[in-house]
């Protein structure tokens, strides 16, 4: 595969700017478009993958050097791909909040903007990184688009704070979305990660394995669920090893 994709706002398949949601927050994105087969071919349907960037609070911003690594693989899948700097970040307004619970109305807001400017979005993935996994994974399945979600180092053991103890609304949110009979989730850890240990994430896989698997929701269908542990794989994604691991397993997922 070639490498990250940094579009140059001088490229026709690369959009910057600003956008003012109904709420009156204002956010900062980039959205790049993937190249196009012949004219002579028939079009393809879209598709769209919004990337959530870790806690803004530490530093997170659209720009993320993890979420620059799996830009090129969506692209290259055929995904639209939004990146945008959450609230009092870069050039978006507001001010971010301790729980998350603006972003999560963010994040809504945001891909109805984004399904509203491009036509015909037949799959729409929420890709959250870090702390954009926990605002991930309170976004709902939707019913009138394919919608996948990966949670890409969900921060499990700095959760209670990083959501200011608001834990049990996002464990109940991601039971809810796994027990979803349309859900597709992806789940990618690494067993070397800075703030959650291998075996912490082990038993947490097991758990949400379990719920996605049991229950009296069988009956009604079950959804995807995937869980990926990868070798010697940190927080921050930074062992050339771990990189092509990652990578693969995001562009097996997103045929």
């Amino acid at each position: 595969m070639s490498s990250p994709a940094r579009g140059s706002i001088d490229d026709p398949k690369c959009q910057k700017g600003v956008v003012q949601l109904h709420s009156g927050t204002t956010l900062e994105y980039i959205l790049l478009r993937p190249g196009r087969p012949a004219d002579s071919a028939p079009k393809e349907p879209e598709k769209l993958a919004v990337c959530l960037h870790p806690w803004s609070w530490l530093g997170g911003r659209m720009d993320d050097p993890v979420l620059d690594i799996l830009t090129n693989p969506l692209l290259e899948r055929g995904f639209n791909v939004l990146r945008y700097n959450s609230r009092g970040v870069g050039r978006s307004k507001g001010w971010p909040s301790f729980t998350g619970g603006q972003e999560v109305e963010d994040l809504k807001e945001l891909v109805n903007w984004a399904r509203s400017n491009t036509a015909g979005i037949s799959k729409l993935m929420i890709l959250g990184y870090s702390h954009g996994s926990l605002i991930a994974s309170m976004f709902p399945v939707l019913q009138d688009v394919d919608t996948s979600h990966v949670l890409l180092s969900y921060p499990l053991g700095p959760r209670h704070w990083l959501t200011a103890f608001h834990t049990g609304r996002y464990t109940t949110a991601l039971h809810n979305l796994v027990r979803d009979p349309k859900s597709n989730v992806l789940i990618i850890y690494g067993d070397d990660d800075n703030f959650t240990d291998v075996e912490s994430y082990d038993a947490w896989a097991a758990i949400v394995q379990n719920l996605h698997t049991g229950g009296e929701e069988v009956t009604l269908g079950r959804g995807n669920l995937k869980v990926v542990k990868i070798k010697n794989a940190s927080h921050f994604w930074r062992e050339r090893e771990t990189v092509t691991s990652l990578i693969n397993a995001v562009w097996d997922w997103a045929l």
